[in-house]
């Protein structure tokens, strides 16, 4: 079995000290030289370990000033299901509302943008096809939770009443029971989670570190024929949320 890298180690003690409240929340961290002469390490291997804790919310580090013990914070749960589109609304409204939290959202929407390279193949569609882009920031209590960049063909909603995901009599319905309004049932979606650092836009809106690990979920919707009608790319920081997938089984 090979050694553990010096910079888990490293971690692991820095973890346990505030576990162990040598460190409390708002406490200033000792230099990294400092800490690096008590580890028996190099600043680097001290930089690496702060790094990772800042990523998982453990530290917080302020420029010129240094590496602080972050203030703990409730992680909001976040749930991903087939069954959590409801006529009634939103699904992350139902969530927020399960856990006491007032949720809303700001968004921005533009018809008609070239559907760039990647976007396109998730559709299906030519490159440079027109779509509506629709950026959504979603908030708890006030405090930005999830990022989300939906893209939707313009030639499935162009023309009709809801061509404008946020606006419109069907405004914030959810893009399940906006399509159905058109005709178009949507039988399943896929998605794909993966890790990331967040990058430096996706942080100053949500508020967390430079760098720090977000879930990057790529989120397709198809039609009951197979065809995509939207796809999106869900950004959500792992220190602050925690996603469950929920999965209904069919008897």
């Amino acid at each position: 079995m090979s050694e553990q890298p010096p910079y888990l180690r490293i971690a692991d003690e820095l973890r346990q000290r505030i576990a162990e409240h040598v460190w409390e929340p708002g406490d200033r961290l000792l230099s990294r030289a400092q800490i690096g002469q008590e580890c028996g390490v190099g600043e680097n291997v001290v930089r690496r370990a702060q790094e990772l804790l800042i990523s998982q919310g453990v530290l917080e580090g302020r420029a010129g000033s240094g590496t602080y013990v972050a203030e703990p914070r409730e992680r909001v749960r976040v749930v991903r299901s087939s069954a959590r589109e409801q006529p009634s609304g939103s699904p992350f409204r139902q969530d927020m509302k399960a856990l006491r939290l007032q949720s809303d959202w700001e968004s921005r929407t533009d018809a008609k943008v070239p559907a760039p390279a990647e976007i396109a193949t998730r559709l299906g569609i030519a490159e440079g096809e027109p779509c509506v882009r629709t950026t959504y920031e979603f908030l708890a209590d006030g405090k930005p939770v999830q990022l989300s960049t939906s893209w939707e063909p313009y030639a499935v909603t162009g023309g009709t009443l809801v061509v404008l995901p946020e606006g419109g009599p069907h405004a914030g319905a959810g893009v399940v029971n906006r399509m159905a309004e058109i005709g178009v049932t949507i039988s399943h979606a896929v998605e794909q989670p993966e890790p990331r650092h967040a990058t430096a836009e996706e942080a100053s809106l949500l508020g967390i570190q430079k760098a720090a690990l977000v879930t990057h979920i790529r989120r397709t919707y198809y039609s009951d024929d197979g065809r995509p009608v939207e796809t999106a790319d869900i950004v959500v920081p792992a220190a602050h949320c925690e996603i469950v997938y929920e999965i209904p089984i069919n008897r």
